[in-house]
């Protein structure tokens, strides 16, 4: 091989090369299109542009399953109750309950990480779990998902002022 000819090869394997990684489709895509049909979408004007704070990561696990939660057995309240946007290391959550005769009825994450693919695709998983677990145990004394602890802390914090506020 001439040295001309090898400069040839080796630039359009190059160019071969960067047409092939540019052009490759990650595993993550259906996850992608799937993912906004799980959860429900964050709200208008939220603010997600604070993924890199870290004011709500401090408190761990201080909202973590009080048991107390489920020590109003008389409330009667009945109505949507939203707790507070808790400000995780990657991003806000916030969680709304509806109650009904002192009882969950159903659950809605409206503020959740979607800053990016990652962040989509952790919590199409890991809110649905959340939220079922929630309706099952009546309370914020739930299981945290692996994989999506920041997630759950946050979203345990928030669940727990919501209680807290509807007095369950």
């Amino acid at each position: 091989m001439t040295p001309g000819t090898r400069l040839v090869t080796w630039l359009l394997s190059t160019i071969t090369v960067v047409v092939l990684l540019f052009g490759y489709h990650t595993s993550t895509a259906g996850a992608l299109l799937s993912a906004t049909s799980v959860v429900e979408a964050p709200q208008a004007g939220a603010d997600t542009g604070t993924a890199g704070s870290d004011n709500g990561s401090s408190g761990g696990g201080s909202g973590s399953g009080s048991g107390s939660a489920g020590s109003g057995g008389a409330s009667t309240a009945s109505g949507t109750v939203t707790g507070p946007t808790v400000q995780t290391r990657w991003g806000p959550i916030q969680v709304e309950i509806s109650v009904d005769g002192g009882a969950i009825t159903d659950v809605g994450v409206p503020v959740y990480p979607a800053d990016n693919p990652r962040d989509v695709e952790i919590n199409s998983y890991a809110l649905p779990i959340l939220v079922q677990e929630t309706l099952d145990q009546q309370s914020a004394d739930i299981d945290m998902i692996s994989g999506a602890t920041v997630t759950s802390v946050g979203y345990v914090q928030s669940l727990q002022a919501a209680l807290d506020e509807a007095g369950l």
